[in-house]
């Protein structure tokens, strides 16, 4: 009898080994016909829970496609990345294709997929507010980014759309880099500082400012995020980018169709440090301004009215034809 139960917890153990075996190879067969694909992101916000949703509901896995992000603080900082070959695609505001184009680079980057359609930061004051109104800037300094990057070109666009003079009214400190902009203002500088979530809640819980205003509620629809990559990289990997502009989609699907807490539980993972109120809260925010587009498609209308707003900053001078800076995926 202990023979047979020997040779049963033999025979049993034999066979879990063989599936270990067996799921251990199928698992590494399936990640090696993944393609390695490098997502430089300009910054880690809850800005763009779209995506993180795709990583995290393995949407690229399902499309083949193994994703890489790396943070890349500033947009100059995400296309010097494309450009040198560190990523293989950008994930920033579509004016940095422009500045590339302009500068004379042979293999420029194209824009592929819109993921935001709204400004994503809000205006946190040092001062509280009972009933804030913009008019309440004037006079006043405000932290608002690096010149001629997509937040501080839509905070103007935004001050001027609700007459405000950017120039003239209110003092826009662009001096402070965009990862030091919350420290900065903690540490005492500026009457004002416009931050993404979660950096603008955090700043408020901790005592030091009052969210005040939402910049994206202000300013109305405007291209702000996208993906790009190199001219050679797109036509190398049209199979990639197609899948990856799926991918993308069935975030923007996932969010638009999913509850606040289930958008926020989905991303948690990417948020270690935020809680899943504060989660919450954040992606309530973003949902009430309509902050992330229906679909990756980034129109021409879309394309030159950044352009309006970069010549508008004096940023730019002649606008570049759409066609010569968008890829379309088939």
């Amino acid at each position: 009898m202990k023979k047979i139960i020997i040779y049963l917890v033999s025979g049993i153990i034999i066979l879990l080994l063989a599936f270990l075996v067996l799921f251990d190879f199928n698992k590494n067969d399936k990640e090696k016909n993944l393609e390695k694909v490098t997502l430089a992101e300009v910054a880690h916000t809850i800005f763009y829970a779209p995506q993180y949703v795709a990583i995290e509901k393995g949407y690229f896995e399902e499309y083949g496609i193994d994703i890489d992000l790396i943070l890349t603080a500033g947009a100059d900082k995400v296309t010097a990345a494309v450009l040198s070959g560190d990523a293989d695609i950008g994930f920033c505001g579509s004016e940095a294709t422009i500045y590339v184009y302009n500068g004379g680079e042979k293999d420029y980057l194209k824009t592929f997929a819109q993921l935001t359609q709204k400004d994503g930061t809000f205006l946190v004051s040092r001062k509280k507010y009972d009933n804030f109104k913009l008019e309440d800037l004037k006079g006043k300094s405000i932290i608002g980014g690096r010149a001629g990057g997509m937040p501080e070109m839509t905070f103007e666009y935004a001050l001027k759309q609700n007459g405000i003079d950017p120039k003239k009214d209110v003092e826009i400190d662009t001096s402070v880099a965009f990862p030091a902009m919350s420290g900065a203002f903690i540490g005492g500088q500026g009457d004002f500082v416009t931050l993404f979530e979660p950096n603008a809640t955090e700043v408020e819980e901790q005592g030091y400012g009052h969210v005040v205003a939402s910049i994206g509620e202000l300013g109305g629809v405007v291209p702000y995020t996208s993906y790009s990559a190199r001219i050679s990289y797109l036509e190398k990997n049209k199979k990639v980018i197609a899948n990856f502009n799926k991918a993308i989609q069935k975030g923007l699907d996932y969010v638009k169709n999913h509850s606040d807490k289930e958008v926020a539980k989905t991303i948690l993972k990417q948020f270690p440090d935020t809680s899943l109120n504060d989660l919450t809260s954040a992606v309530k925010r973003y949902r009430k301004i309509e902050a992330w587009a229906d679909t990756t498609t980034f129109k021409e209308e879309s394309f030159n009215h950044l352009q309006d707003i970069m010549i508008d900053n004096g940023e730019l001078n002649t606008k570049v034809d759409y066609n010569k800076l968008m890829y379309h995926t088939k």
